[in-house]
């Protein structure tokens, strides 16, 4: 450096000092406004999560209102299904209903068949088809009792027709109608091992 003149120096020093500024800058500056950014980022994302959460908790005593109607309305729907804890049971006691509202509207029940169980929308159908004979005002009686009963039926197929010719007004109606019941959700008792043969 002693053979250089003032001047030189003068620019290698500025261009030293430029260096060693965008060095400062890029290693020590940008990293720190870097990671300004991160954090006031993150101090967003969690003032909104904080912000959700206050609101679900200022929400709390209107969202367990509205699970303590929900359940006592399911319980009061529950009520309008069928007592028995298996599809069998439920069935009878379908068959017992339907027979009164029959009887309460003077129809002639001719026969009647349990059909197989099925599941719908979480609850199990339990179906019976049911041949009852009667005059047109007899029938329609029988068939607002069953729909108006006091648990959940609903009438699936209809079908009508005439018993003779002869006799238009007496008619052989043949119901599907169906009964619902929860679903049997208990335990079930494990399986017995089986005993070796020696």
């Amino acid at each position: 450096m002693a053979g250089l003149g003032g001047r030189e120096r003068t620019l290698i020093g500025v261009g030293v000092a430029l260096v060693l500024l965008v060095a400062l800058y890029l290693f020590l500056v940008e990293p720190l406004v870097d990671r300004a950014r991160e954090v006031e980022d993150r101090t967003a994302a969690r003032e909104a999560s904080l912000e959700r959460r206050r609101l679900a908790i200022a929400r709390g005593p209107g969202i367990t209102e509205e699970l303590q109607t929900a359940r006592r309305r399911l319980e009061s729907e529950s009520a309008r299904l069928l007592r028995g804890p298996t599809a069998p049971l439920a069935a009878s006691e379908l068959q017992k209903l339907v027979k009164e509202a029959a009887a309460g509207s003077n129809v002639e029940v001719r026969s009647e068949r349990v059909l197989p169980a099925s599941e719908r929308e979480g609850l199990q159908e339990v179906p019976i088809e049911i041949v009852i004979a009667g005059s047109i005002r007899d029938t329609i009686g029988a068939l607002y009792r069953i729909e108006h009963a006091e648990r959940l039926l609903t009438i699936k197929e209809l079908k009508v027709r005439v018993v003779a010719v002869g006799q238009p007004r007496e008619l052989l109606t043949t119901l599907i109608v169906a009964g619902y019941v929860m679903p049997d959700t208990g335990p079930r008792p494990a399986a017995k091992p089986m005993a070796r043969a020696n």
